[in-house]
């Protein structure tokens, strides 16, 4: 063995060492015995902020679960959408929930653990124009009023989509749906599980077609970028709750 090749070795055995030994989201949490979970909280059923301050849905209880995994308890930190990954890349939190759409724009700034939920986009209008609105293309016409909430993957999806109709941004997601309502915007392209939520909790509207969705989507939660510990905890933990029926039971407890 050359002189070389032996002081290589030694180099890249130090290295794994030393990235065996390096820290993880997973020992800083459990020795501040507090999971930080970032989210908008303005979406349902994923996570939403009640009037009291209070924050419910799939991903908060999904979130509690994860926390009582590791014996610390849960810290849900407010953001927004359009403040969601400078929030999460600063390290205001240790993953971020409430509905988050995978990405490859956020895949190169965080990991995903495995997606929990197939999830993709589909118009919200009212139940009278539902057929009006079956494709892509029925929707971008010069008559059509497109709305959006800004930062986030429904916002991409408009802007990448429609290029006849008129579309606004409207910066409250929680009135957007009395938009559609009150006749100021005709069609919101969103997530079939939130398109769902707000036809049972919104008479007049309708999900177009949410079991044929206009694009694939993907739920996930972000994790910090690199690290594979915290990564492989969370998707084992997700693994776990899937198969003793725990995630169906919380899913169920909000879209049944």
């Amino acid at each position: 063995m050359s002189r070389h090749f032996s002081l290589l070795l030694g180099t890249l055995v130090l290295a794994g060492g030393a990235q065996a030994q390096a820290s993880s989201a997973l020992d800083s949490v459990a020795q501040a015995g507090v999971l930080r979970a970032c989210t908008p909280g303005d979406y349902k059923p994923f996570a939403f902020q009640r009037p009291d301050g209070a924050f419910e849905g799939i991903d908060i209880d999904l979130a509690q679960s994860l926390a009582a995994s590791l014996a610390v308890r849960l810290e849900v930190v407010k953001t927004s959408w359009a403040n969601l990954m400078p929030d999460f890349t600063a390290g205001k939190c240790d993953v971020a929930i409430g509905g988050i759409s995978v990405t490859t724009e956020r895949q190169k700034r965080a990991f995903f653990s495995t997606a929990y939920m197939v999830n993709g986009k589909v118009p919200l209008a009212r139940c009278e124009d539902v057929a009006k609105y079956q494709t892509v293309a029925d929707i971008d016409k010069a008559d059509v009023r497109v709305i959006a909430n800004p930062g986030g993957s429904n916002e991409r999806f408009a802007r990448a989509n429609i290029r006849t109709a008129k579309l606004t941004v409207h910066a409250e997601n929680l009135t957007i749906f009395d938009e559609l309502l009150q006749r100021r915007a005709d069609v919101f392209v969103t997530e079939a599980a939130e398109a769902l939520t707000q036809q049972r909790q919104r008479p007049g509207l309708c999900a177009v077609n949410p079991d044929r969705p206009l694009q694939y989507g993907e739920m996930g939660y972000l994790l910090p970028r690199g690290d594979g510990v915290m990564k492989a905890y969370v998707d084992q933990w997700l693994h776990l709750s899937k198969a003793t029926g725990e995630y169906q039971r919380v899913v169920d407890k909000w879209l049944r």
